[in-house]
């Protein structure tokens, strides 16, 4: 099987690194782009990416993906969404934690939107894993809500579960999407 290349913009180096990993794996080498894209502030996730495989496009010009992973909390009505980067970055590991992992009901739904561009048309791939907030922080607080998130099945957050994260991850399920897209379409 031949290796394809494929751009992947983020300036979120955890987000690169799992994607070189996962992707490696189908054969799929990243080229990593790392640049800040301007997020729209909505709730509606694939909006958000449509818009940002957009921006990234009138940057690079070339065929691309980038992604966009947020938690949607059952105590919130599914809230914050496609507002988690702000949400989390005002209330931080210790605080989201305090406030949502001793609700009466600390389940959530962790989901990543992958948008795939060729510069004519808009491809979008989704994965999703539930799991829960934990009480406290545990783990690596370095990617974020990895130390918060706690999925079913399991007794570890995702930053205690470390690499093993990529094979269950709503991340993995996302690009692994796009890499049968990839293939299948011979990008």
């Amino acid at each position: 099987m031949k290796q394809i290349d494929v751009r992947f913009i983020s300036s979120n180096k955890y987000k690169i690194d799992e994607a070189e990993k996962i992707l490696v794996l189908h054969n799929i080498k990243v080229i990593a782009i790392s640049e800040k894209i301007e997020e729209l502030q909505t709730k509606d996730t694939y909006r958000l990416v449509k818009d940002k495989v957009l921006k990234a496009f009138q940057i690079i010009g070339r065929p691309l993906f980038v992604e966009h992973t947020g938690l949607y909390l059952e105590y919130l009505n599914g809230f914050p969404g496609g507002l988690t980067q702000i949400f989390w970055d005002s209330l931080k590991a210790d605080k989201f934690a305090k406030l949502f992992g001793s609700t009466p009901n600390p389940k959530t739904l962790a989901k990543t939107v992958v948008a795939y561009t060729d510069g004519r048309n808009i491809y979008t791939f989704e994965g999703e894993i539930l799991g829960r907030i934990s009480k406290k922080p545990k783990g690596n607080r370095s990617f974020q809500w990895d130390c918060v998130f706690i999925p079913k099945g399991h007794k570890k957050t995702f930053s205690e579960l470390g690499d093993f994260k990529n094979e269950i991850s709503m991340r993995r399920k996302a690009l692994d999407e796009l890499a049968s897209f990839i293939r299948k379409h011979r990008i």
